[in-house]
């Protein structure tokens, strides 16, 4: 019998039970146990290749997932590493649990997994026509963020790693349809692009905190698209080295949305321009745009800045949000454009935190209140995570 505990900050912190002897080709018990007295709607479980290995399958996408009742659960395999063959090393898929719930599923191995359009609740692609854009979504949110050819745009150029938020209020992929009909400023029943995210930092960019100022890279030069729905979205975007004092960095932001989240994952591995014998330390600010007539409230113990706030041309309201772990938070900054969390960026140089919005008539989430306990509820949720059993039967 083994035990394995791990963290994994794509999804749920899972706590696994790994029975040994599995027959070769068999199938696996499955239990999932809620430890919160809180539901938990849509919630991804993520199960690794070594945790699979008792099937004895070479190809994660021929894994199979049932519930008690026989019937099969979506899944979706994973090159969560981009290896030279984009080979799956892990699968996810998503249940519902009430308070204090445990489930149980069946794995097996079978025919190759095959998906319908209306299977994938997630999308992402980098967009030459548009002056390089790379936009992304789930079926609750969509973002977009610029790449190199909007900076010299002889109509509107513009010189930012801000994040962009597209408003949607339905659940069926829309950037394709916008970008087709170029008039997503407007609100054509599906929602539209309201926001101007400009030079701020927008919904969740973020920048580096020195000498009383937040230093930011110019826009992203490359991108590479790791995972394509239907249940998780993974992507990088490299950032050229810019110049912060007397020092230069690089980043490389990877970001993973997953169906019915509310909130992206951000992963920004960064790389300092300097002399071996003259390591440097790093504050890193990330930022939410200020908007007149804001609400603003922060919870640093638990990790949190959040904003309630009108959607430009009286379209509603939304909520805004940044979430990291609170032990590598070290204080709250502003500027003209941002209110920003800092963070000092740990030794391994990479950074981990959430952000993500909620437009109010998008149904789901319709006022402070509200947004404040999904908020309060996900953090919960990181912090005790889906105990799993796994089993051999």
């Amino acid at each position: 019998m083994i035990t394995l505990s791990t963290m994994n900050p794509n999804s749920l912190f899972l706590s696994c039970l790994l029975l040994t002897g599995a027959s070769k080709g068999g199938e696996l018990q499955l239990q999932a146990t809620n430890p919160l007295a809180i539901a938990r709607s849509r919630e991804t479980l993520e199960l690794t290749a070594a945790q699979l290995a008792p099937l004895a399958t070479e190809d994660l996408r021929k894994i199979h997932i049932r519930d008690t009742s026989g019937q099969e659960i979506l899944c979706q395999a994973v090159d969560s590493d981009f290896d030279p063959y984009h080979t799956p090393d892990r699968v996810v898929f998503q249940a519902d649990f009430a308070p204090s719930e445990t489930l149980s599923f069946t794995i097996s191995s079978g025919p190759k997994q095959t998906f319908q359009k209306k299977d994938f609740r997630v999308f992402g692609r980098f967009n030459r026509e548009r002056f390089d854009d790379f936009a992304w979504e789930n079926d609750r949110i969509a973002h977009r963020t610029y790449g190199q050819a909007l900076e010299t745009w002889d109509g509107e150029p513009l010189i930012s790693s801000t994040i962009d938020i597209w408003s949607k209020r339905t659940e069926k992929p829309i950037i394709n349809d916008w970008y087709l009909a170029d008039d997503y400023h407007a609100d054509h029943g599906e929602g539209a692009d309201f926001y101007s995210a400009g030079l701020s930092r927008g919904c969740g960019a973020l920048g580096i905190w020195a000498s009383d100022r937040l230093w930011t890279s110019r826009n992203f030069t490359a991108s590479r698209v790791l995972a394509n729905g239907p249940i998780r979205l993974i992507f990088e975007l490299d950032y050229e080295p810019w110049r912060i004092g007397g020092t230069a960095v690089s980043e490389v932001k990877r970001v993973t949305l997953d169906a019915g989240s509310q909130l992206n994952h951000f992963q920004s591995t960064f790389h300092s321009l300097t002399r071996p014998d003259q390591p440097v330390e790093l504050t890193v600010g990330i930022g939410l745009r200020k908007t007149p007539g804001d609400t603003a409230a922060t919870d640093s113990a638990k990790g949190w800045l959040s904003q309630w706030e009108p959607v430009s041309g009286k379209n509603g309201m939304q909520g805004l949000a940044v979430w990291l772990d609170p032990e590598t938070l070290t204080g709250q900054a502003e500027d003209e454009l941002n209110r920003l969390v800092l963070a000092k960026l740990p030794s391994d140089g990479t950074l981990n935190y959430w952000s993500g919005f909620a437009w109010d008539r998008a149904g789901i989430i319709t006022d402070f209140a509200a947004w404040q306990t999904y908020l309060k509820n996900f953090a919960a949720f990181q912090q005790s995570p889906i105990e799993v059993t796994l089993t051999a039967p």
